[in-house]
């Protein structure tokens, strides 16, 4: 059976440097689009994408939608079905426009990936994400033990994270002189710390209590003055690994060096919560914490806008789409006080809604809509 196609190797080349380069998609997109082309080649036996037509994109709907997942054993999600898809519809769309292929490539032969109307909506279908509160986090910081420097590291991490809301990959590149105490700041400098889209921002401390922020004043302190780190040495430094007295691997201490990657972090929230009998809630789920806070805390638009801007998010917009939506809970209970009106809750949700309109209006006038 073939398994290498040098032909398809050299067009796939070709395109994710299209995508990184042309399309400015990170390593995890063009990652996702290279398992996407290794599925479809597994299909086809790796025959020559020259030979692509409809009945092999629907063949291989079918193919895939009996596929499992190697670590559930269950099929795959629609979303995984739907995201393979949107890959491979992409890249044929892209393929049929290449010197060698555009004669060989029906283009309208692409929209065969299409999943059913009903399995799109359930693939992008946006369900309720369980976010931790502000107390939970603060009751697993409370009870994580600071003796040795590993420990005191795992602590002020997590202190950070809901002190700053910066995302996993941003805390792994970080250094220590990109914290100022004095302003209650970090400054992520894209040429330096792994930011999303490479961008460059400040973002201060948020309100979630003093002491959480003496974690982290702590730490900072603790970096300086006990252990001598420099300006330019990580925020978060990685575990060091020896062979120990069994001859086998064991942590020993801080290693001045940044992770490579942000799974270590991710382990160390697991690790936390676990210890306090706590479901496991990933960094990334501290921003959906936060901007819930912001939402009851904030009482004007210009609140709301600097909070979002303080995440990062260019528009309040993203903020209100991407991690705004109301727990089923808070729901109830909003929908419940409105049989009695606030006076001042309609003032200002009527600032809101108007500086929201102003602001649709405003991109959608740029849109040339």
């Amino acid at each position: 059976m073939i398994k290498h196609n040098a032909e398809n190797e050299r067009i796939k080349r070709k395109y994710l440097i299209f995508l990184k380069e042309a399309k400015r998609q990170n390593e995890a997109s063009l990652d996702a689009a290279a398992m996407a082309l290794s599925r479809f080649e597994n299909y086809t036996k790796h025959r020559s994408f020259k030979a692509f037509h409809f009945e092999q994109a629907v063949g291989f709907k079918k193919y895939l939608a009996g596929q499992e997942n190697k670590r559930t054993g269950k099929s795959l999600s629609k979303a995984t079905l739907n995201s393979t898809l949107r890959h491979l519809k992409g890249f044929f769309q892209w393929l049929a426009m290449q010197s060698g292929y555009k004669s060989r490539i029906n283009y309208s032969d692409t929209e065969y990936f299409n999943l059913s109307g009903k399995d799109t909506r359930i693939a992008t279908a946006r369900r309720p994400t369980p976010v931790p509160t502000v107390e939970q986090i603060k009751h697993v910081i409370d009870n994580m033990p600071e003796t040795t420097d590993i420990e005191k590291r795992n602590r002020a991490l997590i202190a950070f994270t809901l002190l700053t809301g910066i995302r996993d990959s941003a805390i792994a590149s970080l250094k220590l002189k990109h914290v100022d105490l004095i302003a209650k700041s970090v400054f992520q400098d894209a040429r330096e710390v792994n930011t999303k889209f490479s961008k460059t921002f400040t973002s201060y401390f948020f309100p979630v209590g003093d002491n959480v922020q003496d974690v982290v004043f702590d730490w900072v302190d603790y970096l300086k003055n006990e252990l001598f780190y420099g300006n330019d040495d990580p925020l978060f430094s990685k575990t060091n690994v020896i062979q120990g007295k069994s001859r086998t691997f064991e942590p020993s201490g801080l290693k001045r060096e940044h992770w490579q990657t942000a799974s270590p972090i991710r382990g160390i929230f697991k690790e936390a919560f676990n210890a306090v009998d706590l479901p496991y809630f990933n960094p990334h789920s501290f921003r959906n914490t936060l901007v819930r806070l912001g939402e009851k805390l904030c009482q004007s638009p210009e609140d709301f806008k600097a909070w979002s801007q303080n995440l990062g998010h260019e528009g309040v917009l993203t903020t209100f789409y991407s991690y705004g939506e109301v727990q089923p809970q808070r729901q109830s209970e909003i929908i419940q006080d409105l049989k009695t009106p606030h006076e001042k809750d309609d003032i200002n949700a009527d600032k809101i809604a108007e500086a929201l309109f102003r602001r649709i209006n405003a991109q959608n006038a740029g849109k040339g809509l």
